[in-house]
C-alpha cells in the first residue's frame, strides 16, 4: 500500500470517526483502517493528518447542540404540518355552516 492510498484512507477514517462524535485517536484509526498503531505513529506524514484531525474535531458541546437544533427542526416541522392541518378543518367547517 502506498503512502498515498494510506493516507486517503486515514483522511476517511478520520471523518468518519468525527462523524460519529467519537474522539479520533491513533488507535480508532488503526481499526478502522487495519493499518498497524505503530506504523500511524512512526509516519510522520501519516501522524501530522491524523494529528491536524485531532486538534480540529468538533467539540461536543457543538455536537450536542447541532443535535438538538436538528431535533427542534424536525419538531417544528410536524407542528406545523399539524398546524395547517387543523387550520384546513376549520376551514372546512366554517364553509359549512
Amino acid at each position: 500500500m502506498t503512502t498515498k492510498s494510506m493516507l486517503h484512507q486515514i483522511e476517511r477514517a478520520c471523518a468518519q470517526i468525527a462523524d460519529n462524535g467519537v474522539a479520533i485517536t491513533f488507535v480508532k484509526v488503526a481499526e478502522l483502517t487495519g493499518i498497524a498503531p505503530s506504523t500511524l505513529y512512526r509516519n510522520q506524514n501519516i501522524r501530522s493528518v491524523i494529528e491536524h484531525h485531532r486538534r480540529n474535531a468538533p467539540d461536543d458541546a457543538i455536537l450536542v447542540l447541532t443535535d438538538e437544533l436538528t431535533t427542534l427542526r424536525a419538531t417544528i416541522e410536524t407542528l406545523a404540518t399539524k398546524v395547517r392541518h387543523h387550520d384546513a378543518q376549520l376551514r372546512r367547517l366554517s364553509e359549512t355552516e
